[in-house]
């Protein structure tokens, strides 16, 4: 059976989901897709912690679905800007997941990642699937993955 390792960038996929098309990208349809003849080896979802309740409730979704929660703590600098992003961990997991897993599943839009897709793809010679809302993903990401999967109404929640 392949095997899969799977990293999610909420924030990412929250915003990106949200100015596309005004709704949530549906953690279950889109684990079914994902893991549908695969045995997962890894799945992370990395998520901001504004420590609030529900927050907590999302997060506990996405643990009862079969995810593992990252949290870093939110970040509000002194002149009103914020912090937070997860490109450095996800890039470190991705990388060490690589030697194990068949399969690479990357979702996010940025193009920061267009480097991890590739090296994963030519250190390792894994399959990258990206998946991403399609205007809304760097055009240099969507040429490093192996296979580009639109996130579109089918996973979407209603």
């Amino acid at each position: 059976m392949t095997t899969v390792a799977v990293f999610v960038d909420i924030q990412n996929v929250y915003y990106t989901v949200r100015e596309a098309y005004g709704k949530n990208f549906d953690y279950n349809k889109f684990w079914a897709r994902v893991t549908a003849n695969r045995e997962v080896i890894k799945a992370v979802c990395y998520a901001i912690d504004r420590g609030d309740q529900k927050q907590r409730e999302f997060q506990n979704i996405l643990r009862a679905i079969g995810f593992e929660v990252k949290l870093k703590p939110f970040i509000q600098r002194s002149d009103g800007s914020a912090k937070g992003d997860w490109d450095v961990g996800i890039a470190l997991d991705a990388m060490e997941y690589a030697e194990q897993a068949d399969v690479i599943v990357l979702v996010s839009g940025d193009g920061d990642f267009d480097l991890l897709v590739q090296k994963i793809r030519a250190k390792h010679g894994k399959k990258v699937e990206v998946y991403g809302v399609p205007q809304l993903t760097a055009a240099s990401l969507i040429n490093a993955a192996s296979e580009f999967i639109a996130i579109d109404k089918a996973l979407l929640l209603n």
